[in-house]
């Protein structure tokens, strides 16, 4: 089988000479599936005729000479890949798909629980025809119950409970800033998709994969849904509190917030001391977290109180200089001016011509490590040379 159609050299990746048909819009599929492109797959972005529903989303923008305003959103979740636009409903490119999933290692869709079948690509279609794809399934609310509901971040964001847990004690829920469901469910579906190749690997199995984001919600909520499923305890919002750590929040110095966090009663200690109140964590009411969670209040205040004779500067050189964690809340620029700065070198550019600059990749490798080869496409890129492939003997 041809894994590299469009004469592609190899990528040296890890994912190297796997081929994924990547049928899925919008952020979860497609993030999974610049992941594996990012470690060397050979990733087909199948578009409808009106191209990913990202290509919309706009503002912001970067505007190209030839493809005018291009949408962001869009950018961040699509490099390394081939766009090639086919319309479902038209025969020839319904027959092109067909064959493109038969010649797939992986299928990746997230179309509606079921919405795939009237086109034959399906998984039992799918795997009919090639027994040993790993087919992965990305919806809402899974396909038992949920099927007919649409699978929005927001959404999920919702009714898992997330919103329950964000915002003021007696303020308005508040969505996270990022659609974090669509991001993790991704990357879930990755790690599955890795997985599942290892397993063919061994047995010349493939496989279906199935996630939604209410399964990802339930285990991304990790200590606030297993406290309700555990002890029945149900989580509400706090602020910029936790529940169980304490301080682990923005406290006031004099001139702006800071956030300072004590993980343990070492940390608590070592921050009495700076903070020039080394009895504050003698007081057996303070000393562990326990007691600082019961005393919240009265300690907060004499935190405060002593954060008060200082710059949010001056404070963060003198917390962080004793191995406390604690840090000023930065806009999105200046996380990745801290990124820089670390020396993550968290902005790279592809090799082609095109290249806009895009976010790293978040794993090093010491071997094999994700390589940044295309730009992401516009739509229809490669549509002439992935059916040229798709109409010879493969």
């Amino acid at each position: 089988m041809d894994h590299s159609p469009l004469g592609d050299e190899p990528t040296g990746g890890p994912l190297d000479g796997v081929l994924v048909a990547d049928f899925s819009r919008v952020l979860a599929g497609p993030y999974a599936t610049m992941m594996l492109a990012d470690l060397g797959a050979t990733v087909i972005k199948v578009e409808g005729p009106g191209g990913d529903d990202t290509r919309t989303w706009k503002p912001p923008v970067v505007s190209d000479p030839e493809q005018g305003e291009i949408a962001t959103y869009y950018l961040s979740i699509n490099r390394n890949k081939r766009s090639v636009v086919l319309d479902l409903t038209d025969p020839d490119d319904l027959a092109a798909a067909q064959e493109l999933a038969r010649r797939a290692d992986v299928v990746v869709e997230n179309f509606k629980p079921g919405g795939l079948a009237r086109f034959g690509l399906d998984h039992p279609t799918v795997a009919a025809a090639n027994p040993a794809v790993v087919y992965c399934s990305i919806s809402g609310f899974g396909a038992r119950g949920g099927a007919h509901l649409p699978g929005y971040d927001l959404l999920v964001q919702a009714v898992s409970g997330l919103m329950s847990l964000t915002g003021e004690p007696d303020g308005t829920p508040y969505r996270a800033g990022v659609a974090v469901f669509d991001v993790l469910t991704g990357l879930h579906a990755a790690l599955a998709v890795c997985a599942a190749l290892r397993h063919r690997e061994r047995t010349g199995e493939g496989q279906l994969l199935e996630t939604n984001l209410l399964s990802v919600a339930m285990s991304t909520l990790v200590n606030q849904t297993e406290a309700v499923v555990a002890a029945g305890a149900v989580g509400t919002r706090m602020g910029n509190a936790h529940p169980s750590v304490f301080p682990y929040q923005p406290m006031p110095t004099a001139d702006g917030d800071l956030i300072v966090i004590a993980g343990n009663d070492g940390q608590f200690r070592k921050l009495a001391t700076v903070l020039g109140d080394p009895a504050m964590a003698e007081d057996p009411r303070f000393a562990t977290m326990s007691g600082r969670i019961a005393h919240r209040e009265e300690i907060e205040q004499r935190l405060r109180a002593r954060l008060a004779t200082g710059t949010a500067r001056e404070w963060y050189d003198a917390i962080t200089a004793a191995g406390v964690p604690c840090g000023p809340i930065n806009s999105v620029d200046g996380g990745v001016a801290l990124a820089e700065e670390l020396g993550l070198e968290p902005v790279v550019r592809a090799d082609d011509a095109a290249a806009v600059p895009t976010v790293r990749n978040p794993v090093t490798w010491s071997r094999t490590p994700p390589s940044y080869r295309r730009s992401p496409p516009p739509l229809g890129a490669d549509s002439a040379a992935v059916l040229a492939w798709l109409r010879t003997d493969g």
